[in-house]
């Protein structure tokens, strides 16, 4: 089973350069201006110059409006979204863009997968733990749900796991929900919004050997 991994929250040319290297399929560039992680279009435009073809530039939007999604979709090839967005409001930006549209869904149950595999719309759905109380970020929070939830399902579609995962973590959540897709951020920092090269590397290491 070969496994894609995402690296989200790239903000250096230094972690931009590490992830491609030690082989990560996706870089996610966060656009919510609260985020730790917040990079401007021009800057994410800038760090994805130069990728190889086969690497996807994912931009990630909490409820943005057409202003800012025509600013950043120039560096992008996925829209990735985690705020109130409506599976007609997905298919609006889908149709403005011509890009793929993902979608981020909070799972503390079975229900919540349940929920978001109905409601569809998106072109991939990214299961990630529901956000604690009072958070200002709807991901990126290093909280993980019970992976055990996923085993068995298909959600007929594409879909990817976020949530907790690092490199001492992702393994056992491959083996457990089996994922095409892994998505980790604050899993590969030293702090808030600051990547470590060598977190990156054992990241993509533990998934390729999961």
């Amino acid at each position: 089973m070969i496994v894609d991994v995402k690296i989200c929250g790239l903000s250096t040319r230094d972690t931009v350069d590490a992830a491609v290297g030690a082989g990560a399929s996706h870089l996610g560039f966060n656009f919510f201006a609260p985020s730790p992680r917040y990079v401007a279009p021009d800057q994410a435009l800038a760090l994805g110059r130069g990728l190889p073809r086969h690497v996807v530039r994912v931009g990630i939007f909490v409820d943005p409006d057409d202003a800012l999604l025509d600013r950043a979709a120039l560096a992008l090839d996925v829209i990735q979204l985690h705020g109130r967005e409506t599976p007609e409001r997905m298919a609006a930006v889908r149709r403005r863009h011509g890009l793929p549209v993902w979608r981020a869904a909070g799972v503390a149950t079975r229900d919540d997968i349940a929920a978001a595999v109905a409601a569809g719309g998106a072109d991939l759905l990214l299961f990630d733990a529901k956000a604690p109380t009072g958070s200002v970020l709807p991901g990126g929070n290093g909280v993980r749900f019970d992976w055990r939830l996923l085993a068995g399902i298909a959600p007929g579609g594409l879909w990817g796991l976020s949530g907790g995962l690092d490199a001492t973590t992702v393994g056992d959540a491959i083996r457990l929900a089996r994922p095409p897709l892994v998505d980790v951020s604050s899993g590969v920092e030293d702090e808030p919004g600051v990547k470590s090269v060598s977190k990156i590397k054992a990241f993509i290491a533990a998934a390729q050997a999961a």
